[in-house]
């Protein structure tokens, strides 16, 4: 699946969703979720909830790269850790790449920044089940 691909796919399965993906490849996904007021808690922060999406959005899009249009494929575990405070006024981004990626089940890394800073804003790993084909 490519760039055009993922986005046409998530535009017509998840016409809900309001995060780009920006990048895609085999196991690996880069998305963005543009930062509006919807999204913050009080302290000016980015909500947990937004940023557990991005995350899972991330690593489905990266299982797409590796398997294709396996739209069916579900998260059966996920965890993250929140590491420091988001900024407000910028995008976060996450980054996937699949650790594992075996017949049924797939296990990824996601890292996730405010655009254009360094430093990881949250780390998550999901486990995702693979229907069989």
């Amino acid at each position: 699946m490519n760039l055009d691909e993922a986005r046409r796919f998530l535009e017509r399965e998840f016409p809900q969703a309001t995060c780009v993906v920006e990048a895609i490849g085999p196991g690996t996904a880069t998305v963005a979720q543009p930062i509006g007021y919807q999204h913050l808690r009080p302290g000016d922060t980015v909500s947990g909830p937004t940023m557990m999406m991005l995350a899972d959005c991330a690593a489905f899009f990266a299982i797409l790269g590796k398997y294709g249009k396996v739209a069916l494929a579900v998260t059966t575990g996920f965890n993250i850790n929140f590491l420091r405070k988001p900024a407000a006024d910028r995008s976060v981004v996450a980054d996937c790449n699949l650790l594992k990626a075996g017949k049924r089940l797939v296990v990824c890394e996601i890292h996730l920044y405010s655009d254009g800073l360094q430093e990881p804003v949250a780390h998550a790993t999901a486990t995702y089940s693979i229907p069989p084909s």
